[in-house]
């Protein structure tokens, strides 16, 4: 997913965050695009990508 968002986001810091207890955060320029904690599941592809379109809209 990184090199996904790396690739269309050219110039763009991104992070997968792996945490203790199964945290997995995606940000994005420093704003959070998904959280496994808050959704209780890893994301789809799809939805970080829509939420990173949103952000740099």
């Amino acid at each position: 997913m990184a090199v996904i968002l790396e690739k269309r986001y050219v110039g763009s810091k991104v992070d997968l965050i792996r945490g203790s207890n199964g945290v997995f955060d995606v940000t994005l320029n420093g704003t959070l695009l998904f959280s496994k904690d808050q959704a209780g599941r890893f994301p789809e592809d799809s939805e970080v990508l829509e939420s990173a379109d949103k952000l740099l809209d």
